[in-house]
């Protein structure tokens, strides 16, 4: 018996190009959108013929509602290992089955540097007005050499950020709810004695925390407020830990020198947003897991998880 498989939001249409889906012929009919949804009555539409759903990481939610649309889903396959945007509980209950895949740390680590390295040397506007013809060295670029690098969560992201910052030559602090002087240490940090100490500290604050009912809106105005003016935030995390009104209130004034972002409330970012128009805001599109070497363990292992779901044994269960 043949089922139905769904691979949606494929945007650099990946999936079959970084595996080979040939194992699984004769027993799955692979259908890949690469475009995306965003009202659930489209998307439930959409796959309320198929047996199987791929979804790649947090693009497209699966609330209890939509699951509940979706009589034939029967697995449900998530690139990483671990999907805040799918309802685990929802999806048990109707028997439907959730695997992750391996995901590898070092991209958004990566990315986060990017982002301050182009926000700090002005690297956008630079490279623009050169391309444009416009003024020979407009902006003065800032120092991370001596420079506070203040960490929010120290887990693997966290870490490979820390050691690049002192590798800059940085002083590195970090904090989080549960983190000890010992791994602070470990990493190459120090540990803040507090969330307002390390924003009143750091030239460059860095998120590094997952989203959770203790860190939703973690940084409000007033948590803002204590960052220095010229100070950059970067969000490579998740956006929902910080208030995005506050921080677009932030940047419209001043108060600090600008953000780096990579996530953001809705995705894809909405034409109007005012995100897409500060001067001082650098973002990316969502870019920290997207790489070469992130795909290839990807698409590779969705097939493993299909081919062990079919044969009545799933692996990597979330």
């Amino acid at each position: 018996m043949t089922v139905t498989c769904a691979v949606i939001d494929d945007y650099q249409h990946a999936a079959t190009r970084f595996a080979d889906w040939a194992s699984l012929q004769g027993q799955v009919e692979l259908t890949v959108f690469s475009d995306h949804l965003a009202a659930e009555d489209d998307v439930a539409a959409r796959l309320a013929g198929f047996d199987v759903v791929v979804v790649m990481r947090e693009r497209t939610p699966f609330p209890a509602s939509l699951l509940a649309r979706l009589p034939r889903l029967k697995l449900l396959v998530t690139t990483g290992a671990r999907n805040a945007s799918i309802d685990l509980a929802a999806a048990r209950e109707r028997g439907v089955t959730v695997c992750g895949t391996a995901s590898n740390s070092t991209p958004p680590a990566e990315l986060t540097w990017a982002l301050v390295l182009g926000l700090g040397r002005h690297l956008v506007p630079e490279a623009t007005a050169l391309r444009d013809g416009g003024p020979w060295q407009q902006t003065i670029g800032t120092d991370l050499h001596g420079a506070t690098l203040g960490l929010l969560g120290l887990g693997k992201i966290g870490m490979q950020v820390a050691r690049v910052g002192a590798a800059f030559g940085m002083n590195v602090l970090a904090w989080s709810h549960n983190l000890t002087a010992e791994r602070a240490e470990a990493a190459g940090a120090r540990l803040a004695p507090s969330l307002e100490v390390l924003l009143a500290a750091s030239d460059v604050v860095s998120i590094h925390l997952v989203l959770s009912d203790r860190t939703r809106g973690l940084l409000g105005a007033g948590e803002l407020a204590l960052m220095k003016p010229g100070a950059y935030l970067i969000n490579t995390s998740r956006a929902g830990i910080v208030d995005q009104a506050a921080l677009l209130d932030a940047l419209r004034r001043q108060a600090i020198a600008g953000a780096g972002l990579d996530v953001f409330a809705e995705e894809p970012l909405p034409a109007d947003s005012p995100f897409r128009d500060l001067p001082n805001v650098l973002a990316t599109p969502h870019l920290g897991y997207v790489t070469e070497g992130n795909y290839r363990t990807f698409f590779p292992q969705v097939v493993e998880d299909i081919s062990a779901f079919l044969a009545g044994t799933p692996i990597r269960t979330l």
